[in-house]
């Protein structure tokens, strides 16, 4: 008996959620090689390859690119607020909040 659209939409979904939680895994095994070669390409690949694949993940699970990237400025914000050791020691929150909020003018 074939499958109603919807299920087999859901399912796909779900497949995808878990295929993108492995691309995480997997995106971070090799930002950590690319971090023992000192390649800046890999390096740089590996962190941009992160990146979409959360972006991607969030749409997966319903929420959209805009309420990751109000979350991420909220979570800067409080990270500052609660002077994280990564701001205190190089002002590293403040540098990535004045260029979130640079990108959105």
């Amino acid at each position: 008996m074939p499958q109603p659209e919807g299920e087999i939409d859901i399912a796909r979904n779900i497949r995808t959620i878990e295929w993108l939680k492995t691309e995480l895994l997997a995106g971070l095994s090799g930002l950590f090689k690319a971090l023992l070669r000192g390649s800046e390409e890999a390096i740089t690949d590996g962190l941009a390859g992160l990146i979409i694949s959360c972006y991607a993940l969030a749409r997966r699970l319903g929420y959209g690119f805009a309420k990751l990237d109000t979350k991420v400025e909220a979570k800067v914000r409080l990270n500052i607020a609660e002077e994280h050791e990564i701001e205190k020691w190089y002002g590293d929150l403040s540098a990535l909040l004045r260029y979130l909020e640079e990108r959105k003018r």
